[in-house]
């Protein structure tokens, strides 16, 4: 059978957009959204939080996601999680953020070890809001 999630992701799949999962109460998650959508010159991306229902839809076609408190990558039908989400992330990015893809060369339980401390850690120190951020008019076409 195929869900709702999965048609959507099809779509999108055939638009060749990367589509970036992220927690939308996370303060650090929201400002590094804030920075893609700031350095991604080609309008590649495309966003929603993990708590928006279309983010939980996309979900739904990835059912051993389903509680995975991590961003989330989509691209070409490949999921890519924790810092592999995020290296990948940086590929499709021009100036500073050619300086992340060095995180290759450490090793992948390394670079997801100092991922989960940052993640479990990331309201403490970053703190987090009470509702997902709202796109302005103009970003309102990046966010499904």
């Amino acid at each position: 059978m195929i869900t709702f999630g999965k048609v959507y992701a099809l779509a999108f799949k055939m638009e060749k957009h990367g589509i970036i999962l992220f927690d939308g109460v996370c303060n650090l998650c929201d400002g590094f959204v804030q920075r893609i959508i700031a350095s991604d010159k080609k309008d590649f991306f495309r966003f929603a939080s993990l708590q928006s229902e279309k983010g939980q839809n996309l979900l739904d076609a990835y059912p051993n996601l389903k509680n995975l408190k991590s961003i989330v990558y989509l691209e070409d039908g490949e999921v890519y999680t924790k810092s592999s989400a995020g290296l990948k992330i940086s590929s499709h990015l021009q100036g500073s953020w050619n300086f992340m893809r060095i995180g290759y060369i450490i090793p992948k339980f390394i670079r997801d070890g100092i991922y989960g401390v940052i993640a479990k850690h990331r309201y403490q120190w970053f703190g987090k809001k009470d509702q997902c951020m709202l796109p302005t008019p103009q970003l309102k076409a990046k966010f499904l």
